[in-house]
C-alpha cells in the first residue's frame, strides 16, 4: 500500500501593503483626516489628539503618504534636481552641502546627477527629472551650446545656474546665475606673480565652452597687458581633469607652443588642472616653486595638502550654494521676480607652489 502523498506546503501569504483606508479605519476618522493629518502643510486644520492618534496608527501599519500621488495631484514633488558636470571634482561637494542645508530647512529632498561634460546625457538627465515633477533645478554643468535651459523653459522648470553663466546674447532665456568674479580672481593670482618678480609667465586655460574658463582666460590677458606683459603661452586644456592639466603641462614644458624663453611662472584655470601641472613637473624632473611658481584656481579641499601646498584663488563655495538654493526658492514662489546674475569676490590663498623666480646663472 503506498504512503499517502505529502500535502503541499501551505502557500505563504503575501504581507499586504497597509492603505489609508486601513489607516482611517484604525483611527476611526476619514481617510481626508488622515490626509490632512499626515502632511505638516495641512496638520493645524484637524485637533492635536487626532493628529497623535492618525500619526500612531499609520507608524504601527506602516503606511506613508505617496509621493508621487501627491505629485501628480499638486504638480508639486518637494523635490529639487541638481546637476554637476563632474562627481569626481572636490569642489562640487561643499556647494552642494551648502545647496542641501538650505533645502532640507524648507522641506525639499534633492537629486544630483553627474552629467560628466556630456551635453546629450545632460539633456536625458533633465527630461527624466522633468518626468518625476522636480519643482526646479540647479544647474553646475550648463556650457556653451547646451540645450539645459531650453528643456527647462519647454518643461516649466526653473532654474538657476552655479558657477556657471551663459554669454550675453546666447538666444538662452533670462535665467538667474550665481558665479564667483573668475575675472578679478585670475588677475589676483597674476598680481601674486608679478610682485614676486615673474615677467615670463604661462596660462594653462580651461576647456573654452565653459564661462569660468573663458572668464579666467580673458582675466589673464587682460592682467597681464595691465602690467605691460606679453604672456609666455596659453594653452588650453581639453577638460578640468587632471589628466588634462597634464597633457597641456607637458605641451608647454616640451616647447610645441609659440617659441620664446621658458615660462618661469604658470596660472592655471582650475586646481585639478594644477594636480596635473605637478605630474608633469615631476616626469619632466622640474620642481614646482623652485624651478617654476603655479597658482590654481577654487581652492577645493585639500590643496593644502599637496606638496608643495598651492597657492590658489579661493571661492565662496557655502555662499554660492545657498544663495543659488535662495534664489531658487524666491523664483518658484513668484515667476514674475527678475532674474538675478551674482558674482561673489574670490581671495588669494599664499601657499608653497609660488616663490620669486630662480637667478640665472
Amino acid at each position: 500500500m503506498q504512503p499517502p502523498a505529502p500535502s503541499p506546503a501551505p502557500a505563504r501569504a503575501t504581507p499586504t501593503r497597509a492603505t489609508i483606508a486601513d489607516v482611517a479605519r484604525e483611527a476611526g476618522v476619514h481617510a481626508s483626516t488622515v490626509s490632512r493629518a499626515l502632511n505638516p502643510a495641512t496638520r493645524g486644520m484637524v485637533t492635536a489628539a487626532v493628529a497623535q492618534r492618525v500619526t500612531e496608527v499609520a507608524d504601527r501599519l506602516g503606511w506613508r503618504p505617496s509621493a508621487v500621488a501627491a505629485g501628480l495631484r499638486t504638480r508639486k514633488s518637494r523635490t529639487i534636481g541638481i546637476l554637476v558636470p563632474d562627481l569626481i571634482n572636490p569642489i562640487f561637494p561643499p556647494i552642494l552641502h551648502a545647496v542641501e542645508t538650505v533645502l532640507a530647512a524648507q522641506g525639499y529632498v534633492t537629486l544630483v546627477a553627474n552629467t560628466d561634460n556630456d551635453a546629450a546625457r545632460e539633456s536625458l538627465l533633465i527630461e527624466r527629472m522633468a518626468t518625476h515633477l522636480v519643482d526646479g533645478l540647479i544647474l553646475a554643468s550648463a556650457a556653451a551650446g547646451t540645450d539645459a535651459l531650453s528643456l527647462c523653459a519647454r518643461f516649466g522648470i526653473p532654474a538657476v545656474l552655479i558657477n556657471r553663466r551663459m554669454p550675453e546674447g546666447a538666444g538662452c532665456a533670462a535665467v538667474s546665475a550665481v558665479t564667483n568674479d573668475d575675472t578679478h580672481g585670475i588677475g589676483l593670482a597674476v598680481d601674486h606673480l608679478v610682485a614676486l618678480g615673474h615677467r615670463r609667465i604661462a596660462h594653462l586655460a580651461g576647456p573654452q565652452g565653459v564661462s569660468t574658463a573663458r572668464d579666467r582666460r580673458a582675466g589673464f590677458l587682460d592682467r597681464m597687458r595691465h602690467h605691460g606683459l606679453a604672456p609666455v603661452a596659453v594653452v588650453d586644456a581639453a577638460a578640468y581633469t587632471r589628466d588634462a592639466g597634464r597633457a597641456a603641462m607637458k605641451v608647454l614644458l616640451d616647447g610645441l607652443v609659440p617659441t620664446g624663453p621658458a615660462c618661469t611662472a604658470v596660472a592655471a584655470a582650475n586646481d585639478m588642472l594644477c594636480l596635473g601641472v605637478y605630474d608633469a613637473m615631476e616626469a619632466a624632473g622640474r620642481r614646482v616653486a623652485d624651478d617654476i611658481s603655479v597658482t590654481g584656481f577654487n581652492d577645493m579641499p585639500f590643496v593644502d595638502r599637496i606638496h608643495p601646498a598651492l597657492t590658489t584663488i579661493r571661492i565662496q563655495h557655502d555662499a554660492m550654494g545657498r544663495q543659488a538654493a535662495c534664489i531658487l526658492l524666491a523664483e518658484m514662489a513668484d515667476p514674475g521676480l527678475a532674474r538675478q546674475s551674482i558674482r561673489l569676490v574670490p581671495e588669494l590663498v599664499i601657499r608653497a607652489s609660488t616663490a620669486p623666480p630662480a637667478k640665472g646663472p
